[in-house]
Parts: structure tokens; sequence; C-alpha cells
């Protein structure tokens, strides 16, 4: 089953140089580099009302148009009575708290128990917007608030929401390491060259920006609020990784787990036993797509990483 997708947009001045596929993913980074490569070969692509070559190179400024059409449901998805922590909904929109280990997506290996498969028991509507309303995704490890779009109308304006930056996005996250003081990292994440299944600070990769201010610090921790302006796959946590603040717990980025020196055995149990990364969505604000209102939601922290930040309160307490 497909739907007709019209996108808009102009190539920023800061893609100068890069090829038209490459531009064109920045532009409307919601939609996969290969899925906009078929589209130009296709001819849905207008570059100024002409139609180029993936390879050809943009010079910024060129008004994009596609038209083209998105397969919206996939024969495999299928409803499941999965209870969502619902924050908010009406007819346009619809924010989940989303709990550690649910995945957002169906894919290899998780094709049931999934956000979607949920939302397709809760709003059974939402088998004819694209990825069933799934605008944005959160890893399986990370908890917090996620929005997804009920109407089409709602769809096509949180994506363009995201593609210019806009929408509000806070995270609280348990850094390794004691920070000094907030910073912004700049660095472009691209898949890893050898290990696909991770990502990496890499110059081919996409441009990614995270904002980070200490909130408290620990000995051997810092709890942080990271501000994104940009949503590539696991940015939060490759950027810290990249600084050398790792998040708490991260499987995959985390390295060898650091403990305050001297540690109870206590404290050095909970440390150990938290096993997914400590990263949290607690902000989400963006535009309301029929009211045109500045709406936000915050969700507390889930106990896990309450229950850290308490023990590494009392550590502190403890060595003060």
């Amino acid at each position: 089953m497909t739907n007709k997708l019209e996108l808009q947009g102009t190539i920023p001045d800061d893609c100068a140089g890069l090829r038209l596929d490459q531009a064109l993913a920045q532009l409307f980074s919601d939609y996969s580099r290969g899925q906009i490569t078929k589209w130009i070969k296709a001819g849905h692509v207008h570059v100024d009302q002409h139609i180029l070559k993936p390879r050809d190179k943009v010079i910024g400024g060129e008004r994009i148009e596609i038209n083209a059409e998105i397969e919206i449901i996939d024969e495999s998805w299928t409803a499941e009575a999965i209870q969502l922590d619902i924050i908010h909904e009406d007819q346009d929109v619809l924010l989940i708290n989303k709990p550690a280990g649910m995945v957002v997506h169906p894919g290899a290996g998780n094709h049931q128990g999934t956000l979607l498969n949920a939302l397709l028991h809760h709003v059974p509507e939402l088998e004819a917007i694209p990825r069933a309303g799934i605008v944005h995704r959160i890893d399986k490890g990370t908890t917090g608030l996620l929005m997804i779009a009920k109407t089409l109308q709602a769809h096509n304006s949180l994506v363009s929401q995201l593609q210019e930056r806009t929408v509000q996005r806070e995270y609280q996250a348990i850094a390794m390491g004691v920070m000094t003081a907030g910073g912004t990292v700049d660095e472009p994440v691209g898949r890893h060259p050898i290990e696909r299944k991770r990502m990496t600070v890499i110059g081919s990769g996409k441009p990614a920006v995270t904002h980070y201010r200490v909130d408290q610090r620990f000995r051997a921790h810092t709890h942080i609020r990271c501000k994104l302006e940009t949503g590539r796959t696991h940015q939060i946590r490759v950027h810290m990784a990249h600084i050398r603040y790792p998040l708490l717990g991260d499987p995959a980025y985390g390295g060898r787990l650091r403990l305050p020196k001297g540690a109870t055995e206590e404290c050095q149990q909970a440390l150990q036993a938290f096993k997914r990364q400590a990263l949290h969505a607690g902000l989400l604000g963006f535009v309301h797509p029929r009211t045109e209102q500045d709406v936000s939601w915050q969700v507390d922290m889930p106990e896990d990483m309450q229950k850290i930040l308490a023990t590494l309160t009392k550590d502190q307490l403890q060595n003060s």
C-alpha cells in the first residue's frame, strides 16, 4: 500500500559542493539516502524545475520539489494489545512515555512487541499514515517522550519541524566522569565503517549538534541535560563517548565502568547492575499542527535512573 508524498525545501548554502543525493539526505533527514536516490533516479525530484542525477553537484539555494509515493504499511506489521503510557492525546497528535526495553519500530529480530504494534492496536487508523505516525525514534534502552502523528497533515507538519530543527528535545543523562562545565558537540555522526551496528563520529556522516549542561556533579559521574539540534541515530551516546564522558550503562559506547574511589559495596553493586544507557527523553515541545500554538510536555526520569542518582548523592555525602 502506498501514499502520495509531497516534499518541498531549499538546499542550504552550507551544502554547496555536495552531491544532490547527499544534500537531500541532509535536507530531508527523515528519509534514507537510499530512498532519496531512488526518487531522483525515477524522476520524482525536481531541482529548480529540472531533473538531475544523484551525483550532480549542488551550489546552494536550489528549490527542491519531490512528488513520489511512499509505502505506508508493511503486511507483517500487526496490531498488538500492549499497554501504553499516554501523556497526551488529541485528534492530531499522541505523546507516549516509552519504557526502557521497548523497540520503537519493527525490524530484524523485532517484529512484535514494538511501539508501532501497540499504536496500531490503540489507533487502527494509523495504518494509513507513514510509519504508523512515528516521526522520530529513541533507542530501545532509552526512556521518555515520543510524538506520533495521527493524520497526514500532522505528519507533514511534525516532519517539517524536525527538518527545520525547531522541535524542542531535552534529555537527561548520567555520564561517566566529572565534567567541569557544559558545552556543545558539533561533530558529524555516521555508520561505523567496520562495526555496522554502531555509529561513530566520522567525516562522511551527517551533521549532528548536541548541547549539554551540567545539572549535578558526583565523585565519578555527572548528571547532565542535553538538547538536540539534530536527531541522528545514537547521537547523544556517540557524542558523549567522543568527548570521553560516555553514558553510564551504555552497552555499545560505555566502555569500562568507572566507580568512585572507595565506593561502598552498595554503590558498586548499583552501578554494576545498571545495564542500559542512562538516558531519558524528558522534554518535548513543538508547534501543534492544528492550533499552531507552542506546546510542550515533560516527564520525570524513570525509577531506575532516580535510584542511581540517589545512590551517587549518598556516596557524595559519605565522602565529602
